[in-house]
């Protein structure tokens, strides 16, 4: 394969974004097979996805490019209700109108003889895209309390306008893999990834004196921010039907949204948090696999995600939002169970089911956790995937997959209580995917 066409393909990558949010920020899955099995894939092979998934997996993958796409549309809405600062008029609901993502998929592998491979996964995260516009429904009346919006009916936040936010994370994992005999495998994939952040509506934070950085907060368009880490992997072949596979990434250190160093905690920092999975495959029958995925993300290391919400609304001089201690959006760390199935239906035909449950990383405990979720509600946590994938004449691959990430609502008390308004606040989220990919062997 052309250096220049890979270079074309992961361009294309690159500009198309990210979208998901199931798993938190993070997919579901990552490689259409593995997709349409609720996301398992630390001690599967046979694409290659495995700078995403297991590094240790893309020396028995063979020769192969993988490329695909996925139609993934979530559907949010966050509403509030039985406030009693200014005569209710803060109670209501909005839906955003961002509603469909195209989110591409990339991977290529190149046997170095037997026992070595080199390769290359382009995968994404986010889903903190929403775009709430307008005002709540019966709050065309209600203030804004942001000095500069005129006038401006209030969002949801007490700015002006649009409130919503765009998050997208590119990683690119270049990875070699090495068997060490026949039936054990290393692997290791350095991380190089590219964020690009925006967030519109939040004006009362900006000029109320909520933030050290005033001017920094929202509104400033696009930002951009680069950074690295690493993914080691292990995959073992215990016997002629069981494989065992065990995965870390560090977490990634991001250079800092500069633009937004008025928002997110430690001055505009918006770090990748670590994640490992161990797995398991089971071949139960010659046609019938069966894999599981225990996957653990720790949001909680990363201040700008897991930092609550009052202390920058309780003292705003100690605690300004872009400190250290700066408000959040209090997520905790999760932990994701993957189940899936793949049956050989014929030669020609595989299919997939799968099971994916996450808790979600947003709790109602307290006032510190539903408010600025706002802005980004990923409470789904219970997902149903399907796939299949066609053989064809020549030995290459089409594989479909799809998933329902089921309806979900996290209702809590509002931070809000701490400016006079209170009530409750409802996020509420469910998300369908369709991905369709191609893979050739070479």
């Amino acid at each position: 394969m052309k250096f220049n066409t890979i270079a074309t393909l992961v361009a294309i990558a690159t500009a198309s974004g990210s979208a998901f949010a199931t798993n938190g920020y993070f997919s579901h899955g990552y490689g259409m097979k593995a997709k349409g099995m609720g996301g398992a894939a630390t001690a599967v092979t046979g694409d290659t996805f495995g700078g995403a998934n297991n590094p240790a997996s893309m020396v028995w993958a063979g020769d192969r490019l993988d490329v695909g796409v996925d139609l993934f549309s979530p559907k949010r809405s966050v509403s509030r209700q039985g406030s009693t600062g200014f005569g209710g008029a803060y109670d209501g609901s909005v839906t955003s109108d961002s509603d469909y993502f195209l989110i591409p998929e990339f991977g290529y592998n190149k046997m170095l003889g037997a026992d070595m491979s080199a390769g290359v996964t382009v995968y994404g995260n986010g889903g903190m895209n929403t775009d709430f516009n307008g005002t709540q429904a019966g709050g065309a009346g209600a203030p804004a309390f942001a000095p500069s919006c005129g006038g401006v009916p209030s969002n949801m936040l007490f700015g002006c306008g649009k409130l919503g936010v765009d998050l997208m994370q590119l990683i690119v994992a270049p990875t070699f893999a090495y068997k060490i005999n026949a039936n054990h495998s290393v692997g290791i994939s350095p991380l190089f990834a590219y964020q690009r952040f925006k967030v519109d509506g939040l004006q009362a934070f900006d000029e109320l004196g909520f933030t050290g950085s005033p001017g920094n907060t929202t509104n400033r368009g696009y930002d951009n921010s680069t950074g690295w880490g690493v993914r080691i992997g292990w995959l073992g072949k215990l016997s002629e039907t069981v494989s065992l596979g065990a995965a870390y990434s560090t977490k990634m250190r991001m250079s800092s949204f500069d633009m937004y160093k008025g928002l997110f905690a430690e001055g505009g920092d918006f770090d990748i948090p670590e994640n490992y999975s161990i797995g398991i495959s089971v071949k139960a029958t010659p046609q019938l696999m069966i894999a599981a995925d225990l996957l653990q993300i720790n949001y909680g290391g990363v201040r700008s995600v897991a930092n609550g919400v009052t202390p920058s609304l309780i003292n705003p001089v100690a605690n300004p939002l872009g400190s250290a201690t700066g408000s959040g959006f209090k997520w905790r760390d999760q932990t994701v169970f993957k189940l899936g199935a793949e049956y050989e239906y014929s030669k020609s035909l595989m299919l997939r089911g799968g099971y994916n449950y996450g808790k979600s990383p947003i709790r109602n405990d307290s006032i510190d956790d539903v408010t600025f979720n706002i802005i980004a509600p990923g409470v789904v946590e219970q997902h149903l995937t399907l796939g299949a994938t066609w053989a064809l004449s020549n030995k290459d691959e089409v594989t479909l997959s799809y998933v329902h990430a089921f309806s979900r609502s996290e209702t809590g008390p509002s931070a809000t209580v701490l400016l006079g308004i209170g009530g409750t606040e409802t996020l509420k989220m469910h998300q369908d995917a369709i991905g369709i990919a191609y893979g050739l062997k070479f």
